[in-house]
């Protein structure tokens, strides 16, 4: 079973506009790639990572390649969500060769992590800005560190509500719903506020992005 741990961060000034900006520029690149993912019907993390990591990385070399590759990750599980679940109204097997929405990421969006670009040790978290690492005190306990060392890290997600950032961490088993090869269960009316749907026939505009 799944097991979530929440680490509130509490950053300075600096701190928090290279977090906000972060979290801008990774949604800049999820919204790049999703169309792709749309007009390829191609969701698969791995297959989409073979089809648009070089491009992403030559379009946004600002960002780490190890974050393009977790971008890819998120467009990967949003797109099934809305692509594949049972549930959603725009199952690919119930429209067939209909036309899809786009996926659309809101500046706000959760920036998702790994063990390369986050680190807990000795009490201080270490994580990934586009002007390099930046680190917090944490307090855990002997329990949550324990968890640290013996279970297996399934996510690590970034998320905000204004200027209040914070870390979830999931632990649980690779076949829990967590993992990147999980098949989501929940309908479209469930879709996170960050994301958007638009018909394939609107236009993107700049805005969108913003």
């Amino acid at each position: 079973m799944n097991a979530n741990l929440q680490i509130r961060l509490t950053p300075d000034a600096n701190q928090l506009e290279r977090l906000h900006a972060l979290q801008r520029t990774f949604a800049e690149v999820c919204n790049a790639l999703a169309p792709v993912a749309r007009d390829s019907r191609c969701w698969n993390r791995v297959a989409l990572h073979h089809m648009t990591y070089h491009n992403l990385r030559e379009r946004y070399p600002q960002i780490g390649s190890q974050m393009v590759c977790n971008a890819i990750y998120s467009v990967s599980r949003t797109c099934r969500l809305v692509y594949q679940s049972p549930a959603s109204p725009f199952n690919v097997a119930r429209l067939g060769d209909k036309p899809l929405p786009l996926v659309r990421f809101a500046p706000n969006s959760p920036v998702f992590f790994d063990r390369h670009t986050l680190s807990i040790k000795d009490g201080q978290l270490s994580m990934y800005t586009l002007d390099g690492r930046i680190r917090f005190d944490v307090n855990l306990s002997d329990a949550d560190e324990k968890r640290f060392r013996e279970e297996k890290l399934l996510e690590i997600v970034l998320s905000s509500r204004g200027d209040v950032f914070s870390l979830n961490f999931v632990f649980g088993s690779s076949r829990g719903s967590g993992g990147a090869n999980a098949q989501p269960q929940d309908s479209t009316a469930d879709l996170p506020q960050y994301v958007r749907l638009l018909p394939q026939a609107q236009p993107v505009s700049a805005g969108d992005s913003e």
